[in-house]
Protein backbone atom coordinates (compact mmCIF):
# COMPACT_ATOMS: atom_id res chain seq x y z
CA UNK A 1 0.00 0.00 0.00
CA UNK A 2 1.22 3.22 -1.30
CA UNK A 3 0.22 6.38 1.43
CA UNK A 4 1.11 9.81 1.27
CA UNK A 5 0.17 13.01 3.80
CA UNK A 6 -2.64 14.21 2.13
CA UNK A 7 -4.10 17.68 1.63
CA UNK A 8 -2.05 19.62 -1.57
CA UNK A 9 0.44 16.69 -0.94
CA UNK A 10 -1.57 13.67 -2.99
CA UNK A 11 -0.87 11.21 -5.30
CA UNK A 12 -3.38 9.15 -7.28
CA UNK A 13 -1.32 6.04 -6.51
CA UNK A 14 -1.56 6.77 -3.05
CA UNK A 15 -4.11 6.99 -0.02
CA UNK A 16 -4.18 10.43 2.03
CA UNK A 17 -3.01 9.55 5.96
CA UNK A 18 -3.20 13.53 7.28
CA UNK A 19 -0.67 15.93 7.99
CA UNK A 20 1.69 15.47 10.83
CA UNK A 21 2.73 12.46 13.05
CA UNK A 22 -1.14 12.85 14.95
CA UNK A 23 -3.47 13.19 12.12
CA UNK A 24 -0.79 9.95 10.22
CA UNK A 25 -0.59 8.27 13.37
CA UNK A 26 -4.72 7.94 13.67
CA UNK A 27 -5.72 7.46 10.30
CA UNK A 28 -3.20 4.76 9.64
CA UNK A 29 -3.89 2.46 12.71
CA UNK A 30 -7.05 3.21 11.71
CA UNK A 31 -6.18 1.68 8.22
CA UNK A 32 -4.34 -0.90 9.59
CA UNK A 33 -6.69 -2.08 12.25
CA UNK A 34 -9.37 -3.16 9.32
CA UNK A 35 -7.60 -3.66 6.41
CA UNK A 36 -3.84 -4.57 6.88
CA UNK A 37 -1.17 -3.81 4.03
CA UNK A 38 1.61 -6.46 3.09
CA UNK A 39 3.89 -3.59 3.02
CA UNK A 40 3.67 0.25 3.34
CA UNK A 41 5.41 2.63 1.10
CA UNK A 42 5.09 6.23 1.97
CA UNK A 43 5.70 9.23 -0.49
CA UNK A 44 6.25 12.37 0.25
CA UNK A 45 8.19 16.02 -0.23
CA UNK A 46 11.44 16.62 2.44
CA UNK A 47 13.32 19.47 3.79
CA UNK A 48 16.98 18.92 3.17
CA UNK A 49 19.70 19.78 6.09
CA UNK A 50 22.28 20.42 3.50
CA UNK A 51 23.54 17.32 1.99
CA UNK A 52 20.37 16.82 -0.95
CA UNK A 53 20.19 19.69 -3.47
CA UNK A 54 16.86 20.35 -4.56
CA UNK A 55 14.59 17.92 -6.23
CA UNK A 56 16.68 15.11 -5.02
CA UNK A 57 15.11 11.73 -4.77
CA UNK A 58 15.96 9.90 -1.47
CA UNK A 59 14.46 6.63 -0.59
CA UNK A 60 14.75 5.98 3.53
CA UNK A 61 13.73 3.05 6.12
CA UNK A 62 15.07 5.12 8.80
CA UNK A 63 13.34 7.73 10.82
CA UNK A 64 13.69 10.01 13.55
CA UNK A 65 11.71 12.07 16.32
CA UNK A 66 14.22 14.55 17.29
CA UNK A 67 13.42 18.36 18.37
CA UNK A 68 15.72 21.21 18.06
CA UNK A 69 15.52 21.68 21.62
CA UNK A 70 17.33 18.54 22.06
CA UNK A 71 20.44 19.56 19.37
CA UNK A 72 20.57 22.72 22.23
CA UNK A 73 20.30 20.46 25.23
CA UNK A 74 17.35 21.86 26.18
CA UNK A 75 15.55 19.01 26.14
CA UNK A 76 15.61 15.22 26.58
CA UNK A 77 12.97 12.32 25.63
CA UNK A 78 12.66 9.05 27.37
CA UNK A 79 11.18 7.41 24.49
CA UNK A 80 13.13 5.87 21.61
CA UNK A 81 13.52 8.37 18.80
CA UNK A 82 15.19 5.90 16.34
CA UNK A 83 12.84 3.70 14.54
CA UNK A 84 14.13 1.80 11.40
CA UNK A 85 12.09 -0.88 9.19
CA UNK A 86 15.64 -1.58 7.62
CA UNK A 87 16.95 -4.91 7.32
CA UNK A 88 20.36 -4.75 5.46
CA UNK A 89 23.16 -3.63 7.30
CA UNK A 90 24.00 -0.91 5.06
CA UNK A 91 24.05 2.79 5.99
CA UNK A 92 20.42 4.65 5.56
CA UNK A 93 19.73 8.04 4.87
CA UNK A 94 17.24 8.98 8.37
CA UNK A 95 14.77 11.47 7.87
CA UNK A 96 13.82 13.40 11.01
CA UNK A 97 9.95 13.98 11.94
CA UNK A 98 8.23 16.69 13.75
CA UNK A 99 5.30 18.76 13.86
CA UNK A 100 7.51 22.00 13.02
CA UNK A 101 9.56 22.88 10.10
CA UNK A 102 13.12 23.81 10.35
CA UNK A 103 13.74 27.29 9.64
CA UNK A 104 17.56 27.81 11.52
CA UNK A 105 20.27 27.06 8.78
CA UNK A 106 23.03 26.23 11.65
CA UNK A 107 21.18 24.55 13.82
CA UNK A 108 20.17 22.40 11.14
CA UNK A 109 23.44 21.27 10.31
CA UNK A 110 23.59 19.83 13.84
CA UNK A 111 21.46 17.19 12.51
CA UNK A 112 24.50 15.72 9.76
CA UNK A 113 26.59 14.37 11.82
CA UNK A 114 23.75 12.30 13.60
CA UNK A 115 23.17 10.56 10.34
CA UNK A 116 19.71 12.75 9.90
CA UNK A 117 19.47 14.38 6.22
CA UNK A 118 16.01 15.30 5.60
CA UNK A 119 13.04 16.26 7.37
CA UNK A 120 9.50 14.90 6.27
CA UNK A 121 6.41 15.64 8.97
CA UNK A 122 4.75 12.04 8.83
CA UNK A 123 7.85 9.75 8.33
CA UNK A 124 8.73 8.88 12.08
CA UNK A 125 4.56 8.22 12.59
CA UNK A 126 4.28 6.04 9.52
CA UNK A 127 7.23 3.39 10.60
CA UNK A 128 5.76 3.42 14.09
CA UNK A 129 2.54 2.21 12.70
CA UNK A 130 4.53 -0.15 10.77
CA UNK A 131 6.49 -1.13 13.85
CA UNK A 132 3.39 -1.73 15.65
CA UNK A 133 1.80 -4.05 13.28
CA UNK A 134 4.89 -5.39 12.57
CA UNK A 135 4.54 -4.47 8.37
CA UNK A 136 8.00 -3.57 6.28
CA UNK A 137 7.82 -0.25 5.17
CA UNK A 138 10.05 2.60 3.44
CA UNK A 139 9.66 6.07 2.33
CA UNK A 140 10.09 8.08 -0.99
CA UNK A 141 10.99 11.70 -1.00
CA UNK A 142 11.94 14.61 -3.24
CA UNK A 143 13.79 17.80 -1.80
CA UNK A 144 11.94 20.68 -1.63
CA UNK A 145 13.59 23.20 0.05
CA UNK A 146 16.69 23.81 2.63
CA UNK A 147 15.98 23.91 6.08
CA UNK A 148 16.85 27.74 6.23
CA UNK A 149 14.84 31.03 6.39
CA UNK A 150 13.56 30.34 2.74
CA UNK A 151 12.22 26.90 3.67
CA UNK A 152 8.62 27.64 2.92
CA UNK A 153 8.97 29.94 0.35
CA UNK A 154 11.24 27.37 -1.41
CA UNK A 155 8.26 24.35 -0.41
CA UNK A 156 6.08 26.31 -2.22
CA UNK A 157 7.93 27.25 -5.27
CA UNK A 158 9.47 23.40 -5.65
CA UNK A 159 6.72 21.53 -4.39
CA UNK A 160 4.38 20.88 -7.80
CA UNK A 161 7.23 20.00 -9.88
CA UNK A 162 8.65 17.48 -6.69
CA UNK A 163 5.27 15.69 -7.21
CA UNK A 164 5.47 15.50 -10.72
CA UNK A 165 8.81 13.69 -10.07
CA UNK A 166 8.27 11.64 -7.23
CA UNK A 167 4.99 10.52 -9.64
CA UNK A 168 7.63 9.59 -12.51
CA UNK A 169 9.84 7.96 -9.98
CA UNK A 170 7.02 5.54 -8.22
CA UNK A 171 6.00 4.68 -11.24
CA UNK A 172 8.78 3.51 -12.86
CA UNK A 173 9.58 1.61 -9.84
CA UNK A 174 6.22 -0.06 -9.88
CA UNK A 175 6.87 -1.19 -13.49
CA UNK A 176 9.98 -1.91 -13.25
CA UNK A 177 8.42 -4.55 -9.74
CA UNK A 178 5.63 -5.62 -12.11
CA UNK A 179 7.42 -6.60 -15.27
Amino acid sequence: MIVCAGNNETFSFATPMGIGMIETSINLTRLCLFDTPEFLLFVGSAGSYGKHQILDIVESKTASNIELAFLQKKAYTPLDNVVSTQTSKGKDVIVNSSNYISTDAVLAQNFLPLGVELENMEFFAVLKVAQAFNIPAGGVFCVTNFCNDNAHEDFLRYHEQAKAKLNLHVNQRIKELTS
